[in-house]
């Protein structure tokens, strides 16, 4: 890897570590109950928006009326985005005069929305009006985003109280997080974005001439606004069907690291902010230090294998090396703005969240450089993770951690004092069991079918890698596409949205009885045999435990995948 490379990489971790304490203080500070910064300005938005929706912001809820809040809120939302994208071409704001959207598709992309998973199988450019955009996906690029804060913060409640039936009110955690953290992170960022040559307008498609003396159509939109919370968000819906290797996306180097720390920012921040509420700061960077360790290896895996280039091109006597005219390596599939090493940065760390923007194809990767997306999507993408996502999933393999740490020393397992016992087991086992078993059997049953191998590309190892991919990005609410598959059919429209939906809320679910049952315990006094989780050790047992489990869940679709392809040269 070259010395431009290491440095981009060293200046995004400079980044990281001057925005991660930052942010997570302000977190701590608006979740922590009292007062918090903005209650002037933000204060009278909140109450207001109390007043309509007929919210009481100081009745907090239990674990099961905090679960019916978020399924009937998710309910609304993907029924009203469905009825705006079969009629949007009866509604404003539609200057290219876009048709409505088919049912299948609409479905798919409801879902996909509404579970901040944000895969398309569609070109934006050409399926949806400015309005659908903004108002419509936009919009749930914010509210899927809080519901994923929402959920780690009733859990963070649940392990932290004493003896409480209530874990907070869901509606105030949504409109707090909305309000206070992502509309105004947004602002600014999209301001960045503009400054930077990142389209912003209402524009429809208009027709240039090009030095070729063709015709070409370009089209416009409201493009920094959603670039910035696309990001923000950990989403991952571009306006365009090129995403953010889109010159109107994402124009330049500058704008491409500024996306890569937007897309980290907030999930790094939320272990931060876990320290501080549980009042032991160690239990914070212990998650904290996991998830970056994960990250940091995955990172230069990917630009390593990618800057290496192609070797039976340099075999075929291609130059691969970088020069003064050539960024060099592999850059089938990627911009000439960004070169091989922000590709891999780019994919290492979308994948790592839950994003699933991409500057590059992940299909035209290496072997083993493309198996790094795959397998931290497989990670169940807690190296950061989402928005509260990656938190709540790195908490469940703590207590996964501390269950076996307890059985290896004979003692009842304990976090922050709350002993971990038969029912949180069960409800850890549920969360960790319900995204491979819907992967695995969804891949199994379309690598039979006629009509879905049909929309593959690729046969053998490679062909396995696109099918995988697809249904490990929608089933972990990531949203990238390995490319390859042509997904807009009724059969992957259809199951892949039940994935999403899985993936989503056969999660969310067992988090939040997880954080009731919890929150229900007595804290015990630490003792000499109490297994401390606020040290290295524990970070690496952590660690150690993310990577066994994933690897015993997934190792022979891996093997099978991109490691029969890279062992058997076909680049």
């Amino acid at each position: 890897m070259t010395a431009p490379a290491w440095a981009q990489l060293a200046f995004l971790i400079a980044l990281l570590a001057i925005s991660t304490p930052l942010l997570g203080r302000y977190l701590a500070r608006v979740f922590g109950g009292g007062e918090a910064p903005g209650d002037r300005a933000f204060g009278p938005v909140e109450r207001a928006i109390y007043r309509v929706g007929g919210i009481d912001p100081g009745r907090e809820q239990q674990w099961t009326v905090y679960a019916l809040s978020l399924l009937a809120f998710s309910l609304a939302s993907v029924l009203v985005l469905y009825a705006q994208l079969r009629v949007q071409n009866h509604l404003p704001v539609n200057p290219d005069h876009l048709g409505a959207v088919s049912p299948a598709m609409a479905f798919n992309t409801a879902v996909s929305f509404l579970t901040n998973t944000n895969w398309q199988a569609y070109s934006g450019e050409v399926t949806m009006s400015h309005l659908s955009q903004m108002a419509g996906l936009a919009f749930h690029n914010f509210v899927s985003a809080a519901a994923g804060a929402a959920v780690v913060l009733a859990l963070v409640r649940g392990l932290t109280r004493r003896r409480t039936n209530t874990i907070g009110n869901f509606w105030v955690d949504l409109v707090r997080m909305c309000t206070r953290v992502l509309l105004p992170f947004a602002f600014v960022a999209a301001l960045v974005l503009v400054s930077q040559g990142v389209i912003q307008n209402f524009h429809g498609a208009r027709t240039v001439a090009t030095v070729e003396a063709g015709q070409q159509a370009i089209t416009g939109g409201p493009i920094a606004s959603q670039e910035a919370i696309k990001e923000i968000g950990q989403n991952g819906g571009g306006p365009y069907n090129a995403n953010s290797s889109h010159p109107f996306e994402n124009p330049n180097p500058i704008t491409d690291i500024f996306e890569i720390w937007m897309l980290l920012a907030l999930p790094f921040a939320f272990p931060w902010m876990y320290g501080i509420l549980a009042e032991d700061r160690r239990q914070g960077h212990v998650v904290l230090a996991a998830m970056f360790g994960l990250w940091l290896a995955a990172s230069v895996v990917a630009m390593v294998f990618e800057t290496g280039g192609n070797p039976k091109l340099t075999a075929l006597g291609a130059d691969a090396t970088v020069t003064a005219t050539q960024s060099g390596g592999n850059m089938e599939g990627k911009e000439t703005r960004f070169g091989p090493a922000a590709s891999g940065l780019f994919a290492s760390s979308t994948t790592g969240t839950s994003t699933g923007s991409v500057n590059s194809m992940h299909d035209s990767f290496t072997p083993l450089g493309g198996a790094v997306p795959l397998v931290n999507i497989m990670l169940g993408e807690v190296s950061p993770g989402g928005t509260g996502s990656g938190l709540y999933g790195m908490l469940v393999f703590a207590l996964l951690g501390v269950f076996i740490a307890g059985l290896m020393v004979g003692r009842t397992p304990e976090y922050l004092g709350k002993k971990i016992q038969a029912p949180e087991m069960k409800l850890v086992v549920l969360y960790i069991l319900f995204v491979p078993l819907v992967i695995l059997t969804f891949t199994g049953i379309s690598v039979v079918l006629r009509t879905a191998v049909g929309s593959l590309a690729n046969d053998g190892s490679h062909g396995l890698t696109e099918m995988t991919y697809a249904f490990t990005s929608a089933a972990n609410n990531n949203g990238s596409a390995f490319a390859g598959l042509a997904a807009n059919t009724t059969w992957f429209d259809t199951v892949l949205a039940l994935s999403m939906l899985v993936g989503r809320f056969f999660l969310m679910i067992p988090v939040l009885a997880l954080a009731g049952s919890l929150g229900r315990k007595q804290p015990v006094p630490v003792s000499a045999g109490t297994f401390p989780t606020g040290t290295k050790l524990f970070a690496g047992l952590l660690t150690a435990v993310v990577l066994i489990v994933v690897g015993l869940t997934y190792f022979p679709v891996i093997a099978l995948g991109p490691a029969v392809e890279h062992l058997a040269g076909r680049f």
